[in-house]
């Protein structure tokens, strides 16, 4: 039973970062009336700057006045900057107390989430009390070890010190239901996925396994890497969403394929690839090679069963005048027992079972031939057959965990269902397992 918490505030100041500043302005005002309706009115100073951009065209245009969604909704493209499930129990944990499961079960209002998640969160966006004096909520950077002792003791439900709470706080803003954190080095930004005790398997070396093999099938995919913390794998995965400029650091809008469709996060399901290519094809820069991309990280996901691709796993930068997609992160196969498996996004119409047939069916809505996609497909499974040895002893995969993936989430009978490949398909005897 979820429980449900006051809320602890009625309005917010939006922060931005325009296109190519190190430091925020004060964009405009979120409240939150009596009835639980939010409304949003861009401030004068910032409608009076020659830089301004609109945060996101279809839902908050460039004008004066408060603005209401339907139903009088968050406006999506301010919710794509609130937590999900792991920073919400992070701070139901901080604010209420509540461990766990319990902690799990707190529901907060949504001002309450953006005001205390971390300042360093996915996109341009921050939130604030203030309309005149920014304020990061930011802490000192912990060891990963520490890190790691804080997320696994608030799994278990173990009371954590105020400083490992403040410490997972700065990763609250961060998206996603596992356990992550944030980290800042001389390299760069970074988040920081953690396993957890209770995982089916190795999940951390699964999703660098799949983001590494995307990356050698040609696809714009995010640099990660391995680490250790308290002697167990960590994935690094670099930040795209921050430049460097001197001593400080650009911050690059950002909008979700959900928001992008018009979607709410109850009609997740109705979200689709097709939809997506609409989209692209209307309004992205460099639309043609953008569909392609969109198209083989479809394929891939099936190649390599991640179907946890949901719209918010998809995005795009947000300039002011046009959109370009971002470089993919979460590509993490899925736990799997059975043959058939569906993808969350619609592949074509309203099918989405997980099979390169369907995936073909799709190719026209992207502008690709069947010669072409039927290509496309056999290149990716190609490079898996052929880089699946050298990028699982960069993963440091044991035998057990190899014939744990292969045929289960990686190349599964049920996706290759009815499609006959340019290439024969090894079975677990092959190379690595002889």
């Amino acid at each position: 039973m979820t429980s449900e918490i006051a809320p602890t505030a009625d309005r917010t100041y939006v922060w931005v970062w325009l296109p190519g500043a190190t430091v925020p302005v004060v964009a405009g005002l979120l409240r939150r009336d009596a009835r639980g309706g939010y409304g949003f009115v861009y401030g004068r100073s910032y409608l009076g700057r020659d830089d301004a951009i609109s945060l996101f065209p279809d839902e908050l245009p460039l004008q004066p006045g408060e603005q209401r969604q339907r139903d009088d909704d968050l406006p999506s493209c301010l919710r794509d900057a609130s937590p999900d499930a792991w920073g919400r129990r992070v701070i139901a944990n901080r604010l209420t107390g509540q461990r766990g499961a319990d902690a799990a079960r707190i529901e907060l209002d949504e001002l309450t989430y953006l005001l205390e998640s971390g300042s360093d969160r996915i996109g341009a966006l921050d939130f604030q009390t203030s309309p005149s004096v920014y304020r990061p909520r930011e802490a000192e950077q912990d060891s990963l070890d520490d890190l790691l002792n804080a997320a696994e003791r608030l799994d278990r439900g173990e009371p954590l010190s105020p400083a490992l709470s403040l410490a997972l706080q700065h990763g609250t803003s961060i998206g996603g239901a596992r356990p992550k954190a944030l980290l800042t080095s001389a390299a760069g930004k970074f988040i920081a996925k953690f396993s957890t005790s209770n995982d089916l398997y190795n999940v951390v070396k699964a999703e660098y396994l799949a983001m590494r093999l995307a990356r050698r099938a040609g696809l714009d995919v995010a640099p990660v890497a391995l680490t250790q913390a308290l002697g167990r794998g960590v994935l690094l995965i670099e930040r795209f969403d921050r430049i460097r400029h001197g001593t400080g650091w650009q911050r690059p809008a950002m909008l979700s394929a959900l928001t992008l469709l018009a979607l709410r996060e109850l009609e997740a399901r109705y979200a689709s690839y097709e939809d997506l290519a609409h989209r692209v094809r209307r309004d992205f820069a460099d639309p043609r090679p953008t569909l392609v991309e969109i198209y083989g990280r479809m394929v891939f996901n099936v190649l390599c069963g991640n179907t946890d691709d949901h719209a918010r796993n998809h995005a795009a930068f947000w300039d002011g005048r046009s959109y370009r997609l971002t470089p993919a992160y979460d590509l993490c196969p899925q736990p799997r027992t059975g043959g058939e498996a569906s993808q969350a996004m619609l592949l074509t119409g309203q099918r989405r079972d997980s099979r390169l047939t369907t995936c073909l069916a799709a190719a026209p809505a992207f502008g690709i031939a069947a010669d072409q996609a039927r290509a496309l497909i056999d290149a990716q499974i190609a490079v898996i057959l052929r880089d699946w040895e050298t990028v699982g002893d960069e993963a440091g995969l044991t035998l057990p965990e190899r014939r744990s993936l292969w045929r289960r989430q990686f190349l599964n009978p049920y996706c290759l269902e009815g499609y006959s490949p340019g290439i024969a398909i090894p079975d677990l005897s092959f190379g690595w397992n002889s």
